[in-house]
């Protein structure tokens, strides 16, 4: 599609904004409605004859944390989805940044998360291919405004998983889609047979293994073929110690473990429903502050404490305690991440994440 394209007299094509493993998609301007809207296609040799079935079953789901799918086209032999436009970035890119994200963090990306995933499974719809890649996040830190996307391609998805299996072994498969969504993918999606259609319980898995990688920085079970090998084995990365070495993480990481453990359970009748799972974390206690990005400045007591200069203008003390993740302690010049409470002579940030 070139820049100026008109889509059924209505969406004019303004840009190419990202390419999954079935689809191109654009950022769009809707000339009726005077708004941004991103526009969906297959990409060439992708299955389409459920593209249409896709955007009627999607349309259902009517969610804040849930990309609105808004409208379908056929065109000059040319299938459209035009769903809701989410000004960000997807949370795998974000994650690059981040690492280990800490658990007050981590507890509010899962709740709207499992929200979402609820509100679509109320409506009968199953994602199937949840992945941090399909997750879009405000810009900056705060990983606010969070929407899942590709809802509108849930049938499809599932249409390249039943040919995969139809093939023999879905593991092996050399589909983008498949190789991208197998460190995620639930067991019984794995190893399913043709015409086997696993239901809710896939997305539950997802939710588990991302939650997972959000709270640790690794995947569960490592990526493409090797995933699906561990998976077989149940042989899973260990839960790191920093998440619980720390006192003031240790409560409400053990309490995430908990659920992120209850989502991976390889019996689907053990897992939880999203419903629950919203349940559970609203349950927590965890902070919801506003963060800020700045750099560590001048280090006192040894090391052991100091000052971050924030992009803000303002200095805030912090303590090597408050610091969570692969990275234990933050060191002067390190770009970090925090939230900031009110203290004298100096505000305290906590918690505190070093970022690339």
């Amino acid at each position: 599609m070139n820049l100026g394209d008109v889509i059924s007299e209505r969406y004019r094509v303004e840009r190419h904004i990202g390419r999954g493993g079935m689809q191109d998609v654009y950022l769009a301007h809707d000339m009726v409605l005077d708004a941004s809207v991103a526009l969906k296609t297959p990409q060439a040799g992708q299955p389409d004859k459920r593209f249409k079935s896709s955007a009627k079953i999607s349309a259902r789901v009517n969610h804040h944390n849930v990309a609105k799918t808004l409208d379908y086209v056929e065109e000059n032999g040319e299938l459209f989805l035009i769903e809701e436009y989410v000004d960000g970035v997807n949370l795998d890119d974000r994650l690059k940044s981040f690492g280990a994200i800490d658990p007050h963090l981590a507890a509010r990306i899962f709740l709207h998360a499992s929200k979402g995933v609820a509100a679509s499974h109320h409506a009968g719809v199953v994602h199937r291919d949840l992945k941090p890649s399909n997750i879009v996040v405000e810009h900056g830190v705060n990983l606010h405004k969070l929407k899942i996307t590709d809802f509108g391609i849930a049938t499809l998805t599932e249409e390249v998983f039943d040919e995969a299996a139809r093939e023999g072994d879905i593991t092996r498969s050399t589909s983008g889609t498949i190789r991208g969504a197998l460190p995620y993918m639930a067991p019984e999606m794995m190893f399913r047979q043709a015409g086997e259609h696993p239901g809710k319980s896939v997305d539950i898995w997802s939710l588990g293994a991302m939650m997972f990688q959000i709270l640790t920085g690794k995947v569960p079970f490592g990526v493409y073929l090797q995933a699906a090998v561990n998976v077989q084995n149940r042989n899973r990365e260990p839960w790191p110690s920093f998440m619980i070495s720390n006192p003031q993480y240790k409560n409400l990481s053990q309490q995430l473990q908990s659920i992120v453990e209850k989502c991976l359970q390889y019996n689907v009748s053990d897992r939880p429903t999203a419903d629950e799972i919203v349940e559970d974390i609203s349950e927590l206690c965890f902070i919801g502050v506003e963060r800020k990005v700045g750099s560590v400045g001048n280090l006192i007591q040894n090391g052991y404490s100091g000052f971050i200069d924030g992009e803000d203008g303002g200095t805030t003390f912090f303590s090597q305690e408050s610091v969570y993740g692969l990275r234990s302690s933050a060191s002067r010049g390190n770009k970090v991440c925090y939230s900031s409470f009110p203290g004298s002579p100096r505000d305290r940030g906590h918690p505190v994440i070093v970022v690339e």
